[in-house]
Parts: structure tokens; C-alpha cells; sequence
């Protein structure tokens, strides 16, 4: 049996010449599948990711309907916190809600470190899943400091970050200890992943795209940079996505990560210059799954020969599969990029 180190995917985040360009979708697991749907009837989402059963299922279910060349694991970025002790839970319909948020040091100081203790489910579910995927590899994945600070800060979901924004201005040290404590239980998290036997990370900076180039570099960009640097010597690829983040493609490349991942709003052309000797992760427009057949294939074209000229191309939409996406549509699409 082939390893998942000599697939297209691996292959693809090294640089390295592939037979066909490798695919996989953030959210490819749930929302849109109506056996995801089935599975988590009745289970709360931090309830899921906590039983090793669950996550095994549902992380299998599109490797088994897609054909992907790599499997994202089931979880959530908040999820790390929940297991030190942190009073949240994820509420239908609004996100991750925070019962007491961070406001001061002693406020950060009394969120613990993460330990393997902390996700003994995780290593449970990522030593099932990897015996379950032979060849296929395991993407683990962590929230990047700044997204989970923003929810620690703002208590919930934010359209603005203004609470957050007034911490990394006004109180600078509160702001860094606390990004530094999330950096390290980022980067703990990840390693547990990696110990279990994960192929590749992930770091997702969903609301980095809120920063300007001077604010990410000064103040979030230090924390970034070190999960990646404290997985670095793991010996898996290291994926670094954002959302909106077009202005901030040289720094986060500049983090320290092996492939850049690119959301819609950015041309894979315009990006690729801008991450230097990286490979690139993206992008097809999430709507355009719900485009005719042939127009989602010809812009998925424009993105793959656009990828050529990148050190390496691994295909994905521009962020996650949207709930209404028709699973057969995705299927289609796969089999396009794997073929093409």
C-alpha cells in the first residue's frame, strides 16, 4: 500500500511534480452532506468533536463520497479552549459564545496550558481515522491566535472586532499575553495531531482579513509565526489560510508556513508572486459550486493553469463548502480537477 507521503497532496505541498493536481474542501465535511446531517441529529458541536466515533465518521464521509486526495479533521477552533476549561459553547445558528470574556491579565492568566491530557479524544480519533485512511492523508488544524483571541475578546462572533481591536491598541499587554497563551495552545494542539499521526496542518485566521498590513505584522504576525515555528520540526507541511487577507499575503507567508492558502477574493495569479518559493492553496468561489456544471468547470480550469506557475498547487475553494452546495455538484467538480 502506497503512503500517504508519496500521494499528490503531500507531494504538492513539497513542490514536488505530481500526475494530477490534488483537491480537497474546508467544511468538506458537514453542512452539506445529508449523512453528516444524519450523524450529528441531536448532537451538539463541541459534543461531536469530542467523541472519537463521531469525528471518525464524519471525516471519512467525504473521502468516501468525493474521492479527495486528502481528509480535514473533524473539529473546531474553539474546541482547544473548551478542553482546558474555558466556560463556551457553540450555539446553533451563532457560533462560538463565551460565557466570561478576557479582559484583563489575570483574565489570561487563568486559562491553562494545553496538555495531550486535555484531547485524549483527539488522539484517539486521529489513530482511528489514519488506520481507516490508508494512502489518504489527515490534515489537522488549529485556530490561528488572533481568530480565537477575537472570540475570547468579543464573547461570541463580531462583524467589527471593535472590542478586540481596543485590546491590541489600547492594552498591548494584555493583548500579547494573551495571544502568547493562545499560541501555545495552538501549537500544543497541533503537535498532539501530528503525534497521532496527522500528515499535514492547517492554521485558519478566519477574521485576520480585519487587520491592516501594519497592525497584523506588529501585533499578530509574532503569534502566528510561532505556532508554525513550534510544529516546524514535526516534519509535515504547514498550511497558513486566511479569510479576506489579500493585502496580507506576503506576511502571512512570511509566518513561516510551507503552503499559503488563498480565499476567492485574491486571483491565484496575483497571489502567487506575492508568497515567494511556497506552494499556494485555493480558490475557487464557494457560490460557483452552485453555478452550471460548465462555468464552475472552466473557472476551476483558470485556477489550475494558474497554479502551474506556483512552486506547488493544491486545489480548494476560496474558504468552505457553503450548506446549499449540492453534494453531487462537488463530486463533479472533484473528478473535473483530479482528471483535468
Amino acid at each position: 500500500m502506497t503512503s500517504p507521503r508519496d500521494g499528490a497532496f503531500l507531494r504538492a505541498t513539497r513542490g514536488e511534480a505530481v500526475d494530477h493536481t490534488p483537491v480537497w474542501y474546508m467544511r468538506q465535511a458537514g453542512r452539506s452532506l445529508p449523512e453528516y446531517l444524519k450523524v450529528r441529529e441531536g448532537v451538539g458541536m463541541l459534543e461531536s468533536c469530542m467523541n472519537p466515533d463521531l469525528v471518525t465518521e464524519i471525516t471519512l464521509q467525504p473521502v468516501r463520497r468525493y474521492g479527495v486526495d486528502a481528509a480535514i479533521f473533524f473539529s473546531d477552533i474553539v474546541l482547544p479552549l473548551k478542553a482546558v476549561g474555558v466556560d463556551l459553547d457553540i450555539v446553533p445558528g451563532v457560533g462560538p459564545v463565551v460565557a466570561r470574556p478576557v479582559r484583563t491579565l489575570e483574565d489570561v492568566a487563568a486559562i491553562p496550558d494545553l496538555t495531550p491530557g486535555h484531547v485524549r479524544f483527539t488522539t484517539a480519533a486521529i489513530r482511528s481515522l489514519v488506520a481507516e485512511l490508508g494512502p489518504t492523508p489527515l490534515i489537522g488544524f488549529a485556530g490561528a491566535p488572533f481568530t480565537v483571541a477575537s472570540y475570547l475578546v468579543e464573547g461570541g462572533p463580531s462583524k467589527d472586532h471593535a472590542l478586540t481591536k481596543a485590546m491590541m491598541y489600547g492594552a498591548p499587554d494584555v493583548w500579547d499575553a494573551l495571544l502568547g497563551k493562545i499560541a501555545g495552545i495552538s501549537a500544543a494542539y497541533l503537535r498532539v495531531q501530528v503525534e497521532a499521526g496527522a500528515s499535514a496542518v492547517q492554521l485558519f485566521d478566519s477574521w485576520a482579513g480585519a487587520l491592516t498590513p501594519d497592525d497584523y505584522r506588529r501585533s499578530v504576525l509574532p503569534h502566528s509565526a510561532a505556532v508554525l515555528a513550534a510544529v516546524a520540526g514535526l516534519g509535515v507541511p504547514r498550511i497558513h489560510f486566511g479569510v479576506g487577507t489579500g493585502s496580507l499575503l506576503p506576511l502571512m507567508a512570511g509566518a513561516g508556513a510551507d503552503v499559503v492558502g488563498v480565499d476567492w477574493r485574491t486571483p491565484l495569479a496575483s497571489a502567487i508572486p506575492l508568497v515567494g518559493d511556497r506552494a499556494v492553496q485555493g480558490n475557487l468561489d464557494p457560490t460557483l459550486v452552485l453555478a452550471p456544471t460548465e462555468v464552475m468547470t472552466s473557472r476551476a480550469a483558470e485556477i489550475i493553469d494558474a497554479g502551474r506557475t506556483a512552486k506547488g498547487h493544491v486545489f480548494n475553494l476560496g474558504h468552505g463548502v457553503l450548506p446549499s452546495t449540492d453534494p453531487d455538484q462537488l463530486k463533479r467538480l472533484t473528478e473535473f480537477v483530479q482528471g483535468y
